[in-house]
């Protein structure tokens, strides 16, 4: 018997893709702009529309600065400007539409939206279900497994693990390592220096992982990477900060706050509470429609 997909939507990237996206002339009476709002509902209703889903979760990132990771390196994602308020309200909204639209909800102060989806897919998947993450955050392309898919929706590329190793060079169990080796800049995350993304994806092909670099650290000397000889003395130098590196990039999968009431299946859509929110919020008939049928 083959049971339903989870999908596990990554919050932020579309409310950030909107605010950025849809025009900022989007305000509701008092004058406060309702964008991201506005167009990460127009993103769930065509995701719903897309999918009929009836198992979904939408993770949200409550600890930007108190999560877990921050007290390893307090560094992490410091490279970011803070959220303005016009912004930080919408999140707010965000989250109430999709709990309208009878959608499960999560969120954590010391565990990230990716954590949260990371425990959520474990669980899902070890009862049987396969998983569709939907992001367009390379970092949890590490979460897919046969027959799981991770999915930007926005671009419509919907990657299984042989998408993976075609995209990134690396397979979806190799995605921590190879972030922690040539960096992440989004996150602040800075790597080893001197190792790039084709440095790192060649050497994960020939070691299978982190671990097995540094215990086999004469080997890379005999690559055939450019470099490899300044190469093996850069790894050999900087193995602390890449293994620290690792203790971010990898994804949490047992954060107890998602584990304890797990349960994603959809609710009926809250018709009066849709309504109050979009009346607060003055969204179109349209959008309210397609929000009503989905």
């Amino acid at each position: 018997m083959n049971l339903p997909p989870v999908y596990l939507i990554d919050a932020s990237v579309y409310i950030f893709r909107a605010w950025f996206s849809v025009p900022d002339d989007f305000t509701n009476a008092r004058g406060e702009p309702t964008n991201a709002a506005y167009g990460f509902c127009g993103f769930l209703c065509s995701m719903l529309e897309q999918t009929s889903a009836q198992h979904v979760a939408v993770a949200f990132d409550e600890s930007l600065t108190t999560s877990y990771r921050n007290e390893i390196y307090p560094e992490y994602k410091a490279n970011r400007d803070p959220a303005p308020e016009d912004l930080k309200r919408q999140f707010q909204w965000a989250r109430s539409i999709a709990e309208c639209l009878g959608l499960r909800c999560f969120a954590d102060p010391r565990f990230e939206a990716d954590d949260l989806i990371g425990t959520l897919a474990e669980h899902w998947r070890a009862r049987g279900h396969p998983v569709c993450v939907v992001s367009s955050d390379k970092d949890l392309a590490q979460l897919v497994r046969p027959g799981d898919h991770w999915w930007d929706f926005s671009r419509n590329e919907k990657l299984g693990t042989a998408q993976i190793v075609q995209k990134f060079g690396v397979a979806p169990e190799q995605i921590a390592d190879y972030l922690a080796l040539a960096g992440d800049a989004v996150d602040n995350i800075p790597g080893i220096p001197g190792v790039g993304p084709k440095s790192a994806s060649a050497l994960l092909q020939h070691f299978g992982d982190m671990d097995s670099i540094f215990n086999r650290l004469e080997e890379v000397q005999h690559l055939s990477i450019r470099g490899a000889k300044s190469l093996q003395q850069k790894l050999r130098t900087h193995r602390a900060a890449a293994e620290l590196a690792r203790r971010l990039t990898v994804i949490q999968t047992n954060v107890a706050s998602a584990l304890a009431k797990p349960e994603i299946h959809r609710n009926v859509v809250d018709t009066a509470g849709l309504n109050r929110l979009f009346d607060q919020l003055q969204f179109g008939g349209m959008l309210r429609q397609r929000c009503l049928r989905v």
